[in-house]
């Protein structure tokens, strides 16, 4: 089973649609508690640096220039099994593909435009978390 933390960002198609509040709702409403939350605007470089894994990938400029388009939520949540439990809660990332119900499904608008990010594993959830969130670099 895997840890009790994970790490998720509201993307800024969702800031900029003003979902927000609704998928933080939704999160709470499905078990997970919030341990942190903070508004960052990323710059180029800060989402260059966090998404440097895709770095060879097609998408990569795509991706830093989106997630550098405007404000995003990055929060460290805290619930059972919480990487898993979260991915599923989140759903495809293509909103066409995702279960009924799901994050992606309700809020997102396409498979560039999924509202939210979550970790794909507890690794990455501590790396991730500690990139926003000092205390978190161990999650």
């Amino acid at each position: 089973m895997g840890g009790n933390r994970t790490f998720t960002m509201i993307k800024p198609d969702a800031m900029g649609n003003a979902c927000a509040g609704k998928i933080i709702d939704h999160i709470i409403n499905n078990g997970f508690t919030l341990k942190a939350m903070k508004l960052v605007h990323l710059s180029k470089e800060q989402a260059s640096e966090f998404y440097a894994v895709h770095k060879e990938r097609p998408f990569y400029s795509g991706l830093v220039d989106f997630m550098s388009s405007g404000p995003i939520i990055a929060a460290v949540l805290e619930g059972e099994n919480a990487v898993e439990s979260f991915r599923t809660l989140i759903g495809a990332t293509n909103p066409e593909e995702a279960d009924e119900g799901t994050i992606r499904k309700l809020y997102a608008e396409d498979i560039g435009r999924n509202a939210v990010h979550g970790s794909d594993s507890d690794e990455n959830a501590g790396i991730e978390a500690g990139f926003f969130f000092s205390a978190f670099e161990q999650v």
